[in-house]
């Protein structure tokens, strides 16, 4: 019968990565566990206005979306089954005293805080929206990067009561 002869430092080398990737796991598992790692996104809106249309072919919808989470999150598109026209995020830019406007892709909702869409900052522009009139309501859905979808109803006022 012939032995078989092991060699040890080959075992110990193969084992050294197993139970570095052990160790830095177990690590991530305590962060995550204790909170240091964070909380997600916790998104509700809590402001929803449309402008009464000037204009019958566009008009304008301002969120005010809260984040209690301890993580940012990203607004990535607004939809409605009231319209078949398009809904885009826009962003306003004064540039040398001349207010511009230029779509966006995105918006941030930060961690801890709350993004408050204004005619100064981001908002939301509406083509071809249904016939309106003060008080009606008009439903939206916030689609997230990373959170559930909220259905809202936007309270539709006159442009000077937003």
């Amino acid at each position: 019968m012939t032995a078989v002869k092991f060699d040890l430092s080959s075992v110990r080398t193969a084992l050294a990565p197993v139970a570095a990737f052990a160790v830095a796991l177990g690590g991530l598992t305590a962060w995550t566990a204790s909170g240091a790692a964070g909380t997600p996104a916790e998104l509700s809106v809590t402001r929803a206005r449309m402008l009464l249309p000037s204009n019958p072919d566009i008009t304008a919808a301002f969120f005010d979306i809260r984040n209690e989470g301890g993580a940012d999150d990203e607004l990535v598109r607004i939809t409605s089954p009231a319209t078949d026209g398009r809904i885009m995020l826009s962003r306003n830019v004064d540039r040398n005293g001349v207010g511009t406007m230029r779509m966006v892709e995105s918006t941030t909702v930060p961690a801890d805080d709350t993004l408050r869409m204004s005619t100064s900052s981001v908002d939301v522009m509406v083509d071809d929206p249904p016939p309106l009139r003060a008080g009606d309501r008009m439903p939206f859905t916030l689609h997230f990067r990373d959170s559930d979808p909220i259905r809202v109803e936007a309270l539709v006022v006159p442009a000077g009561r937003l």
